[in-house]
């Protein structure tokens, strides 16, 4: 069988799982999550990590590096200057070059602002930046931010922290279709079924932080997810069954008594 990677911006990855680190009760748990969850990616939002002060703990001393890809967010930022500002920090901090952005429009809903999302991706990329790019799952939009450069696309599932699962998957099935870079569904999972359900979609990935944080067991959770992308993604590569509005006999007709 050939292994089945996700590739994104030149980076292999075996796992399809991509987990965020923030609400954790505290950074072992992140630890015990992450290497739970089998992922071997994790986004950090670096206008809230702490980089100053030695004197508290920073959660690269409970991470393998060796191992686990760090992916730089725009968390909290609300315009493209916020943004910028941000992700060239990070990049003056560790030489990241592949980043995640998410410009927000408001605080009440964390929608991503569409035209200073795109304003933003395009002068990443004309800088030099691998940029995943967390938008609505509209399919027009979508399109722009591929065309524009974007190496992942990264649709919400529904509102940020919500746990509403995939509100819309017509339009996340037509972005996948359509789309010759990872989409990767991003935000607003719930459980793991509903990882599931995007991977079964077509979509190459699923990050996911508050379903997993916000458990009552974190730990078990982020095994469950584990499993659920993988269960989505064969189910997805082993093709399914055509619908039919009648029933169909699954016993053959020949050799009746």
């Amino acid at each position: 069988m050939v292994k089945d990677f996700l590739k994104i911006a030149g980076k292999r990855l075996n796992s399809r799982l991509i987990i965020g680190t923030g609400k954790y009760k505290s950074f072992s748990e992140t630890s015990k999550a992450v290497v739970a969850s089998g992922t071997e990616m994790v986004t950090v939002a670096v206008r809230r990590v702490n980089i100053t002060d030695k004197n508290k703990p920073i959660l690269t001393d409970f991470l393998n590096t060796k191992k686990i890809t760090l992916l730089p967010n725009t968390a909290g930022c609300f315009n493209s200057e916020e943004a910028l500002r941000t992700l060239r920090l990070a990049r003056e901090m560790g030489g990241w070059k592949l980043v995640k952005l998410e410009v927000l429009g408001d605080k009440k809903t964390l929608y991503p602002n569409m035209l200073e999302t795109i304003k933003c991706t395009k002068i990443l990329v004309k800088e030099g930046f691998k940029v995943m790019v967390y938008c609505t799952d509209d399919p027009l939009l979508a399109k722009e931010l591929e065309d524009l450069g974007a190496s992942a696309i990264m649709p919400l599932a529904s509102p940020i922290g919500s746990g509403l699962g995939l509100q819309n998957k017509i339009n996340i099935s037509m972005i996948v279709k359509q789309s010759k870079v990872p989409v990767i569904v991003d935000a607003g999972i719930g459980t793991a079924s509903d990882a599931t359900i995007a991977m079964e979609l077509g979509c190459d990935g699923v990050l996911i932080n508050s379903a997993i944080a916000k458990a009552s067991k974190p730990i078990t959770m982020a095994k469950a997810f584990k499993h659920a992308v993988i269960s989505g993604r064969n189910s997805f590569n082993a093709g399914r069954m055509k619908k039919s509005y009648v029933a169909i006999a699954s016993s053959p007709k020949s050799g009746l008594i």
